[in-house]
């Protein structure tokens, strides 16, 4: 029972208990201690319970003012304490913060639970909803409205008492088991080291991963020696370039059989658990699976959609798939080796394959974007779209030293948000990219709360002389995560419950998807794209090469894609709690699909954390769904212009802003004037 008797002068010298005195009241980062959140955690949820009491004890007729839009607006101090915390344990944690999240996860998940399970106060919400008829409500109060009612009844308020203590039961327990698998795969990629002594195993590695190898090795203790991580940044150049099989093998086992090793970091049971107890929740609220309680919510709205979706582009992608393993073999041969093509071969041979074919090398590519030239080419596209400024933030209070923080400017001048960009690995940051924020977008007592975004990426540190350079791939991931960073920074909402990114998972992805097609526009290299030595635009002859090569490897990139995909709604659409083995059960899982033995899913279920601590559970799918949406989109430009004002606008104005407040397809529909059509896609990947 969280004890929520504080003392005044508790409170404050407590920090996040009190006005922040900053700019732009940002978070006081320099004053925030671990020992501060438990303290911090207990206030808020006292403060949100005295909030909901009071709409609960009024004696006043339920109204959408009094009811409805009051429930919106509490629990904002629960927020801002929950996503501070939140994005420094993803971001910069330690053990302390891990063990306070272990503490207080199960407590937030009773908390909610209770909130959800009050009969008196979903007993006011349910007559406003029974009277909305009569309302007058506008269109954003009309789904705030629709979005609460439904989030009570999905959370259990019409079970019966039995049924809701049973439910409490399955969502605390379901907190502690998404937490621990997070943290399993972060405690298991951080302990996975490769040391090299021998000059001989770097043959192939390019310069600057051998120069972050070499630094690694020292800090760790290995002078003179060469260490290979986990990490993106380490483990995928090794597998694309390392001319040591053997060394392949070992990265690329190891790395997929993370948390599958039967130690402390295994995430086998916590799967099984996790997978049974969503059936069980599905059960008790009245869907026959997981997958179809959380699809009600989406565009795709049903499994059976969902699968048919998939089957279509896999029908397309798989052939594609197996002519270019057939490449890849015939590279083997021809340089006079006899085995068979294998997982740990795939990256390697298919460089082998690119430089061949269209005469290009990743390396290549990589002096042109520096990650200060990708941040200034990033501003560049937002400017000529929306006008939008960008001024850093030097003196603004940061939780770690890599962060950098730009207050954003409308084209007038006038203050639209704070962006916070952290953008280099470390072993305290959880892996992958991502876009959150510290404080979102709402309008409260009549004040335009303007948001704080934050966006992470795990790029290669800089490395002596060198500044950090992205590969390709990783150059479009951060005009992605900043598309996600426009939509928070953009959105123009009343209520906190529907701003910025508060839109079904198949369509969150749109706004930072569309972005990938300005970074792999020819026009936007020759903005920015300048070698990081010479100073010399990225050349033309370059760029051909890129655009030519844009649809290699695409059967490989997008069966890798589906794969995982497909296990994730087989995990999803199961109606009854079963004894499995996630190993076992993802192999038959790509048994009955066709996957080829040369591929593995880009994510294996012992550390698919989209599903399993992510909030992508029968919904990985929608990073596809929302590339139909995004190709379709992009199709608006290429008929009028690269940066035409007025497109740009549509879509600002009919997406960007609008987060949560219409049905998505509604909202695709006032920007495009139409469904959007796959089409586009399927060009776009080179599958038609």
């Amino acid at each position: 029972m969280v004890n929520v008797a504080l003392s005044n002068a508790t409170v404050q010298e407590n920090p996040l208990l009190t006005d922040y005195g900053t700019p732009f009241n940002l978070p006081p980062f320099y004053k925030i201690k671990n020992e501060h959140f438990l303290p911090a955690y207990e206030k808020a949820m006292a403060e949100h319970n005295r909030e909901i009491d009071e709409i609960v004890s009024s004696q006043a007729a339920p109204t959408f003012e009094n009811t409805v839009a009051a429930f919106d607006y509490s629990g904002y101090l629960l927020s801002e304490v929950g996503s501070i915390f939140s994005n420094l344990n993803s971001s910069h944690t330690n053990p302390e913060l891990q063990e306070i999240a272990r503490e207080i996860t199960p407590l937030l998940s009773a908390h909610s639970t209770n909130i959800l399970l009050n009969k008196d106060l979903f007993a006011r919400i349910q007559t406003v909803n029974n009277q909305k008829e009569n309302l007058n409500l506008n269109q954003e109060q009309s789904m705030l409205l629709e979005k609460t009612y439904k989030s009570f009844i999905r959370g259990g308020a019409a079970l019966d008492g039995e049924k809701q203590e049973r439910l409490r039961e399955i969502n605390s327990r379901m907190s502690v088991l998404t937490l621990q698998f997070g943290d399993n795969i972060r405690d298991e990629t951080n302990s996975f080291e490769l040391v090299i002594d021998n000059k001989e195993d770097l043959s192939g590695l390019p310069g600057d991963l051998l120069g972050s190898a070499a630094e690694l090795a020292k800090e760790r203790g290995y002078q003179g020696k060469w260490v290979f991580t986990h990490h993106n940044p380490s483990v995928m150049p090794f597998l694309a370039y390392a001319d040591n099989r053997d060394l392949r093998e070992k990265m690329k086992k190891t790395y997929i059989n993370r948390c599958n090793n039967d130690n402390e970091y295994d995430n086998k049971e916590i799967i099984r658990e996790l997978v049974n107890l969503r059936i069980e929740r599905a059960g008790l609220l009245g869907y026959p699976t997981h997958a179809s309680f959380v699809l009600e919510e989406n565009m795709a709205g049903t499994p059976e959609r969902v699968n048919e979706f998939l089957d279509e582009l896999w029908e397309a992608a798989i052939p594609i798939a197996k002519q270019e393993a057939y490449d890849l073999q015939s590279m083997i041969y021809r340089e006079g080796n006899d085995f068979r093509l294998m997982p740990w071969d795939w990256r390697y041979y298919a460089e082998k394959v690119r430089k061949d074919k269209f005469d290009l090398d990743e390396e290549e590519t990589r002096p042109y974007f520096s990650m200060q030239n990708v941040i200034e080419g990033t501003f560049m596209v937002v400017e000529n779209l929306w006008g939008l400024q960008f001024v850093k933030l030097d003196d603004a209070p940061r939780y770690h030293e890599d962060a950098e923080v730009y207050q954003v400017l409308e084209a007038d001048g006038s203050h639209l948000g704070i962006l916070y960009m952290d953008n280099y690995n470390r072993p305290s940051k959880r892996g992958g990219a991502w876009m959150s924020s510290f404080r979102k977008q709402s309008v409260r007592d009549g004040e335009f709360i303007h948001p704080v975004i934050t966006i992470n990426c795990n790029f290669s540190r800089p490395s002596g002389d060198s500044p950090s350079l992205l590969t390709f791939d990783e150059y479009t991931t951060f005009f992605h995560e900043f598309g996600h960073a426009l939509h928070g920074l953009m959105s123009d909402c009343q209520y906190h419950t529907l701003s910025g990114t508060s839109v079904p998972r198949d369509f969150v992805e749109l706004p930072s998807q569309v972005m990938e097609n300005w970074a792999r526009h020819p026009e936007v290299m020759t903005m920015f794209a300048r070698h990081y030595q010479t100073g010399e635009v990225i050349p033309q002859e370059l760029i051909g090469k890129i655009i030519e090569a844009g649809h290699f490897n695409q059967g490989f990139a997008t069966v890798e894609y589906l794969a995982t995909a497909i296990i994730d709604m087989d995990y999803h659409t199961l109606g009854e709690k079963k004894d499995f083995h996630p190993v076992e059960f993802e192999k038959r899982s790509m048994e009955r699909a066709g996957l080829i033995p040369e591929i593995v899913p880009r994510w294996r279920s012992t550390y698919l954390s989209h599903i399993f601590s992510g909030g992508y559970s029968a919904g990985y799918y929608s990073y596809i769904w929302s590339g139909v949406l995004d190709a379709d989109a992009f199709e608006a430009f290429v008929e009028t212009s690269l940066f035409d004002r007025e497109t740009a606008e549509s879509f600002r104005k009919n997406i960007l802003e609008r987060g949560g407040t219409m049905d998505p397809m509604e909202l695709y529909i006032n920007f495009r004037g139409r469904e959007p059509e796959i089409d586009p896609l399927l060009r776009q990947r080179g599958l038609k």
